[in-house]
């Protein structure tokens, strides 16, 4: 487990308690019927290129250290795919399901880690992993037979390429974290504008407000919260309160929109958020017994 820095762990974890809670709002703006005009299929993207360039530019002026290493390279590519895919996933699919595939990642590392490192496979992962495992399959096999197969694939995705960014991350630790992701906002903005210029689809006076309150509220001030909350509190247990993330997001499009996931999705997404809490929760009450 990782040792944070000195600083009040109470506050560290409102911080990220807030920063949790705001991440969770992504399908109260991508569900919005403000942007039901825009086209189903392009949405996404389009959504995706408004966050990472506003969200981007709010992050640049915290940079303090930027500094270059080809490591970002591969960071950034990787970035740019999980968050096409992860808001066309949500554009595409219900709410639930993309959130819940792309919270899959932290077990994709494990794989990756085993299969391609040569990494140990502890036997304390393996009871969350069949857990998680079979609540994937369980999506993955009625959402395959029904409509929203693409969406459903652009969660797997996202969960896919939100792995290789946790790896990347922990490859770049000695740069600025401010520095990396926003950084990787702009190139993701870059990388998407083609496409947006493409489909000729651009927002009005009334939806700009919308599209910048999803890049700085939902991800540029919800990023600055969770890196201050680490410096008094670990990893881990940040990880712990981040899972109210895939909890609260469906719930709130169910609040707002009347979103309702099928019941495989929340019968499989119970399971990934059960076999989270094995690897995560269960771990951490023991450490926290034991003092």
């Amino acid at each position: 487990m990782s040792e944070p820095q000195a600083g009040n762990p109470l506050r560290g974890r409102l911080l990220v308690l807030i920063a949790a809670v705001m991440w969770s709002s992504s399908g109260l703006f991508a569900k919005a019927d403000t942007f039901a005009s825009w086209p189903p299929e392009s949405r996404g993207i389009l959504l995706a290129f408004w966050r990472a360039l506003f969200a981007g530019l709010l992050l640049l002026p915290a940079v303090r250290r930027p500094q270059w290493d080809p490591k970002l390279i591969p960071l950034c590519a990787l970035f740019v795919v999980m968050n096409l895919t992860y808001l066309s996933a949500m554009t595409l699919s219900t709410a639930a399901n993309a959130i819940w595939l792309q919270s899959t990642a932290p077990w994709w590392v494990l794989l990756v880690g085993v299969v391609a490192l040569g990494e140990p496979f502890p036997r304390n992962q393996r009871l969350p992993l069949t857990v998680g495992g079979i609540g994937l399959a369980v999506i993955l096999w009625f959402e395959a037979q029904g409509q929203a197969q693409i969406g459903v694939l652009c969660g797997l995705v996202s969960g896919l390429t939100y792995a290789g960014v946790v790896m990347s991350l922990r490859s770049l630790r000695h740069l600025d974290s401010v520095w990396i992701v926003s950084l990787a906002l702009l190139v993701t903005a870059a990388c998407a504008f083609p496409y947006v210029v493409y489909a000729g689809v651009w927002p009005s006076a009334s939806q700009l407000p919308v599209l910048a309150g999803f890049g700085m509220l939902q991800m540029a001030v919800p990023y600055v919260l969770f890196a201050r909350g680490l410096r008094s509190i670990t990893s881990q247990e940040a990880t712990v309160i981040g899972l109210l993330e895939p909890i609260l997001l469906p719930v709130w499009v169910y609040l707002a929109w009347s979103e309702v996931p099928a019941p495989w999705t929340l019968v499989g997404g119970g399971l990934i958020l059960a076999g989270l809490f094995l690897q995560y929760g269960v771990p951490l009450l023991r450490h926290v017994e034991r003092k």
